[in-house]
């Protein structure tokens, strides 16, 4: 049996506020889009730049509240990394007409940026989310514990530093 991958990984920011609603069995999903750009130079030496826009779809589980996570913490501009698994599915409409879709199913979330709280793993305990893992991929994330038993909100002066040594 030969083995396969489906995985996607994506940094890109939103394009409107996250939508969460309910399933008819009482789980929640969040979904959004994201858009991903990029720019190059045509033969006459204009930039030129294309936005590619993918609707990502995030499910609260057993042991993971994803969505809800979604729900409290993202909005409209803010710029994330996701992981997941890529995913076609077609259905018939009202009107009877077969309907397609490419979603990106989030199993792993990370805000990037400077958002409120910024940096460290979330551990799901007080303060705004840098990074959130769906329990498929791993357990649950935890930022490491400074020494002496410090902890980011100690160091705010580095939390809104925006010079980092990312190549990206």
């Amino acid at each position: 049996m030969s083995r396969s991958l489906n995985k996607v990984t994506l940094i890109g920011n939103l394009g409107n506020d996250p939508e969460v609603r309910s399933t008819t069995g009482g789980n929640r999903v969040a979904t959004f889009s994201l858009a991903t750009s990029r720019s190059w130079n045509d033969a006459a030496g204009a930039k030129q730049e294309k936005t590619e826009w993918h609707r990502c779809v995030v499910w609260n589980t057993k042991s993971s509240q994803l969505a809800d996570i979604v729900e409290k913490y993202v909005k409209k501009g803010d710029k994330l990394y996701i992981e997941g698994r890529i995913e076609y599915r077609q259905w018939q409409d009202k009107d009877g007409q077969t309907r397609y879709s490419t979603e990106i199913n989030v199993r792993e979330l990370i805000m990037l940026g400077g958002g409120k709280g910024g940096g460290g793993d979330f551990d799901g305990e007080g303060g705004a989310p840098a990074r959130a893992r769906a329990p498929q991929a791993a357990g649950k994330a935890k930022a490491p514990a400074a020494a002496g038993g410090e902890d980011f909100e100690d160091f705010p002066g580095a939390l809104a530093d925006d010079d980092d040594d990312l190549p990206f």
